[in-house]
């Protein structure tokens, strides 16, 4: 048997510098090092944490592609997206880590080729042949070639005398079967202790929070049911549309791109019981479990949207790309009602939607709770717990109060924490720093397991063939809009949602 990752506390009892402090000589293949993801995300991840001293000291990045490159044009790459006031010193230094190779993603050959240079480089480390090594391989790379990709690793790179981690970019597949059919594969390469489905939310700072604000917390917890939360709402907003991209995106569309992954996992932390411990394993049974209670979700429990030009014709449409078919019925905007049967949850509505093209950027976890039960202030405006995932992490709560003075008049007001006015000199990382931390710390909590994919697949998997079978037309909305017309009024007769009648509007502190 291969030494794989053991089973270790999670994030939030395990050090971040465990594998700074634990130093094993650790290699870093980035596959796909050419690309736009490698570029834009998992090179000034592992920067940043270069920068903060979070990397063993003996370590070994290199980077491989299709592409060739000389080490000037790789090294250019992959400092293109850091911060141009980034110390210099520090780039030179984690350039310095930085190798490539140029390979196909089908060729043994080339495959041995990887496996020679990262044995050239544990061999700078005075690791060869140590059982100590660790060896991560990232998979920044289309899905298409996820399991020629791995099968090489195993057959050419893998040593079964150290620690291998395989991580994998989503999507993990289209629909439930060919998810099972992904998961098969890669699982008769790797066991699932060295698979980390890297799902970037689950590295979000608000998304992170939510365990310590729920266990932490009494007064949290003792109204986190369905005895005083009337519905609660995910919502994933983009201002953008598919930019040039429409032709990838139309083979997915918002609700495999965004909702059976991101939200959808932001759900099974908001409605997870508690676990046994801050252990990775007993984390995510807890989100299994809940995700095994939810019902498949019914066409009629949902509202599609396709977005068409801006009103003064400066944004184009969706079809307008010329990478979209012009029959495409594929929703750039969903919004789905689920229904989590338990003894927790049942009666609740959530409400999970997504869009782009929309009016503005956010993310963020409406938790509306119920009517107050007695005649003294009469329905005046519910409560609100509001986590605001992005793009300003903040929580704040909506609260009747009086207005001050002489006046009897009822305001509501928040009980507000915003991260950029209470932590000044805090340095809130990108989510996918985070989560490469976690896997070099052989932390799985903020990482999808199988059984987790396989459930969520069966959630949504029925709806999308439906959609596709019946050939389901979504509505139109113009650019830069809330959406499709009547996406509010759904939600209102669905879930039963009830906006304030007081004058209300939160800003983020400056």
């Amino acid at each position: 048997m291969s030494k794989s990752s053991t089973p270790s506390q999670g994030s939030l009892t395990c050090g971040l510098d465990r594998a700074a402090k634990e130093n094993k000589p650790t290699t870093i293949v980035v596959f796909g090092a050419s690309g736009d993801l490698a570029k834009k995300k998992t090179f000034p991840a592992l920067f940043h944490l270069y920068q903060r001293k979070l990397l063993p000291s003996r370590l070994s990045i290199i980077g491989y592609a299709r592409t060739h490159m000389s080490p000037e044009e790789f090294h250019k790459r992959v400092t293109s997206t850091f911060a141009s006031d980034a110390d210099k010193s520090n780039v030179e230094g984690f350039l310095k880590l930085c190798t490539y190779v140029s390979g196909k993603y089908d060729v043994a050959e080339d495959f041995q080729a990887l496996r020679t240079e990262i044995e050239k480089g544990e061999h700078v480390l005075e690791c060869s042949g140590s059982s100590d090594r660790v060896r991560v391989y990232y998979l920044a790379l289309p899905p298409s070639v996820f399991v020629d990709v791995a099968t090489q690793i195993k057959h050419n790179v893998y040593d079964r005398s150290c620690t291998n981690r395989v991580v994998i970019e989503k999507p993990f597949g289209h629909d439930l079967e060919s998810s099972r059919k992904l998961s098969t594969d890669i699982g008769a390469l790797f066991d699932e202790a060295e698979v980390f489905r890297i799902d970037h939310y689950l590295g979000k700072e608000m998304v992170k929070n939510i365990l310590t604000l729920r266990f932490a917390n009494v007064f949290y917890e003792a109204v986190w049911n369905r005895h005083y939360i009337s519905n609660i709402q995910i919502t994933f907003k983009e201002p953008f549309g598919t930019e040039g991209r429409g032709g990838y995106f139309d083979q997915f569309g918002m609700i495999r791109d965004v909702m059976q992954n991101h939200l959808l996992q932001v759900l099974s932390i908001v409605a997870m019981n508690q676990p046994e411990s801050l252990g990775a394993e007993d984390v995510r049974d807890r989100k299994t479990e809940v995700l095994r209670r939810i019902l498949p979700i019914q066409l009629e429990d949902t509202f599609l949207g396709q977005y068409v030009a801006s009103a003064d014709g400066s944004k184009p449409g969706y079809k307008d790309d010329e990478t979209v078919p012009q029959d495409s019925i594929t929703p750039t905007f969903a919004q789905c009602v689920l229904h989590v049967d338990n003894d927790r949850w049942r009666g609740v509505p959530w409400v999970i939607k997504a869009g782009k093209a929309l009016n503005e950027a956010k993310m963020l976890i409406r938790i509306q709770y119920k009517d107050m039960p007695n005649a003294l202030f009469p329905n005046l405006a519910r409560n609100e717990l509001v986590l605001q995932v992005s793009p300003k992490e903040s929580m704040y709560i909506k609260t009747i109060v009086k207005e001050p003075g002489l006046s009897t008049k009822l305001a509501m007001s928040e009980l507000d924490l915003s991260y950029k006015t209470r932590y000044h000199n805090v340095n809130i990382p990108d989510a996918y720093a985070t989560l490469i931390l976690d896997v070099l710390n052989g932390d799985h909590s903020n990482f999808v397991r199988s059984d987790e994919l396989d459930e969520a697949w069966r959630i949504f998997t029925p709806l999308l063939h439906q959609i596709e079978q019946e050939h389901i037309v979504p509505k139109p909305y113009e650019y830069g809009s809330r959406g499709p017309e009547g996406a509010y009024q759904f939600v209102k007769d669905r879930v039963g949602y009830k906006r304030t009648e007081l004058e209300y509007h939160w800003e983020a502190p400056k």
